[in-house]
Formats: C-alpha cells, sequence, structure tokens
C-alpha cells in the first residue's frame, strides 16, 4: 500500500470514529450559530414569516444606540469588579486553607458550597438580604449606627450588590484551584528560600506567584467568560435596573429578543459579545506569555 493509501486510510478511520461526535457539534453549534450571523442581517421580528435582508444597519443602530453603549460599559466595570476580587480573594483562602489541620476540609466545603448551587436560588437568598426595609445587610447596617440602603433601588449601590453576589459564589471553585496548584510546588523550593534567609514575602513573590501563574492565567480567562455571559443574578435581582444602570450586553440581548422581538439587533449584540469575549482571551493569551511560567 502506498503513503497516499495509508494516509488516506488513517484519516477515513479518524473522521469514522470522530463523526458521532462531529454531528450535534454540527447540528447544535455550527448550524445555529451560521443563522445567527444571517439574522444579524435581517429585520426579523421572531414572529413574521417573512423578513427582509438590511446588510449592517442592525449594526450601526447599535453601536449608535445609548443602551448599547451603557450596556457595553455596565459589562466592563462588572467584569473589572468580579475577575480581580475573586482571584485575589480566591489565592488568599488556598493559602489560608491549603495545609491539612483540623477542619480544613470543612471550611473548604462550606466555601465551596455557593459554586454548586444553582445561581438562580442564590440570588432569591441575596434579594432577601438587600432587601430595602427589612434585608438582613441593612439589619446589620442598623444595629452599627448607620442608616439603611436602598440597595437594589438605586444605580450604583444595585451593581455593587449583584458583583457581591457573583464574587461570594465564585471564590469557591477558584479557591479549589489554587489549592490544587499550590499542593504542587516542591516543598524543597521554600526550603532552600528558608536556607537562604527568604522573608515570606520574598518566597511569595518569587516562588508561589510565578508557579501559580499558569492556574492564575486560566481563572482570569475563564471568569472574564463567566463576568460576560452573567445572566440569573441580574434577572432576580435587578431586572437591568434602576434605569438600565445594571443592565449588561447579555441582558440587553435577552431585552432586545425576547422582550422586544426585535432579533436582528438581537443577534448583533450576541455576536458582539462573541467578538468582545475572544478579543479578551487573545489579550489575556498575549498578555500571558509574559508573566505566566510553565
Amino acid at each position: 500500500m502506498s503513503t497516499f493509501s495509508q494516509q488516506f486510510s488513517n484519516r477515513l478511520k479518524v473522521l469514522l470514529f470522530t463523526a458521532p461526535l462531529l454531528v450535534p457539534l454540527v447540528t447544535f453549534w455550527l448550524v445555529p450559530f451560521g443563522y445567527s450571523v444571517y439574522i444579524s442581517f435581517t429585520d426579523w421580528d421572531y414572529i413574521s414569516p417573512e423578513y427582509q435582508f438590511i446588510g449592517l444597519e442592525n449594526y450601526q443602530y447599535i453601536v449608535e444606540d445609548f443602551e448599547f453603549i451603557q450596556a457595553l460599559l455596565n459589562t466592563f466595570w462588572f467584569s473589572l469588579g468580579v475577575v480581580i476580587p475573586t482571584v485575589v480573594l480566591g489565592l488568599l483562602f488556598a493559602l489560608l486553607l491549603h495545609r491539612n489541620f483540623a477542619g480544613s476540609q470543612f471550611y473548604r466545603a462550606v466555601i465551596f458550597s455557593p459554586w454548586i448551587t444553582p445561581t438562580v436560588a442564590v440570588s432569591i437568598v441575596w434579594s432577601w438580604v438587600f432587601e430595602s426595609k427589612a434585608g438582613l445587610a441593612n439589619q446589620l447596617l442598623m444595629s452599627l449606627g448607620f442608616y439603611k440602603i436602598p440597595w437594589l433601588e438605586q444605580g450604583d449601590t444595585a451593581m455593587l450588590a449583584v458583583v457581591i453576589v457573583t464574587i461570594w459564589q465564585a471564590i469557591g471553585w477558584t479557591m479549589l484551584f489554587y489549592i490544587s496548584a499550590l499542593n504542587k510546588i516542591p516543598e524543597s523550593l521554600y526550603e532552600a528560600s528558608l536556607i537562604d534567609g527568604c522573608s515570606s514575602l520574598t518566597r511569595f513573590l518569587k516562588i508561589t506567584l510565578p508557579l501559580v501563574s499558569p492556574t492564575t492565567f486560566f481563572l482570569v480567562v475563564v471568569n472574564i467568560i463567566t463576568a460576560v455571559q452573567a445572566f440569573d443574578q441580574f434577572q432576580i435581582l435587578t431586572q437591568g435596573g434602576p434605569g438600565g444602570e445594571t443592565r449588561t450586553l447579555l441582558y440587553l440581548f435577552y431585552q432586545q429578543a425576547f422582550e422586544r422581538y426585535e432579533m436582528g439587533p438581537a443577534a448583533a449584540t450576541s455576536l458582539v459579545i462573541l467578538a468582545i469575549t475572544g478579543l479578551l482571551a487573545l489579550i489575556n493569551t498575549y498578555i500571558g506569555k509574559r508573566w505566566v511560567y510553565y
């Protein structure tokens, strides 16, 4: 058998084995994605069987739309307010709990438990906490001599409340990734640094941080993607209000598609979200080459 025939036979075998997996991928991802791209160039209203091809008008509309600009900025500030504290606090808890001591497993389970709880259930509980009249947060403030805060009724505190809920839920799984990374650092490195007289801060900066940098890179990318795609907590806590102050791009997409039935602008918004997510991942990959140590 010739070399070409052998290569063709091998590729055919690979195709046959991967075909069962490619069928659902093509059916439920590639085809809908391609159709969404097409819809973004039309004026379809989600109901009418007939619609017109309008080119780039939907993209021009969303770029000039105040709601889109507001949602874009809200998404940026929300992502920034979630990703950095989540990664920092996750590393802090991992440093405290990665050693096995009495009760360490219990503390890990408690901190991780919000992650395995559905976001809807978590958000409902926190909506009670941030309730203006008798919520736990205001009760604590009043016991300390402060005034009540209308947490979910004003823009700045509403976004802060959603950020707190998101961080609280995400810290646990971030911590577990860091615990795994910390346990893989050779103890001999720390022993050598002790012999050299290095301080705890120096060991952290020169040994711990560089060796957990691949995990940090992964967590930053995944948390950015998760923050950009956050929806449930906004739907339960604020519904994008007040005055659109907590409306993110994904929530704007939901409103355009399923409240206003503007499927063209909604599809365009979804593709912008995809483009932003991909761009952020590429930027992180490029920057990561400078500080990630494998």
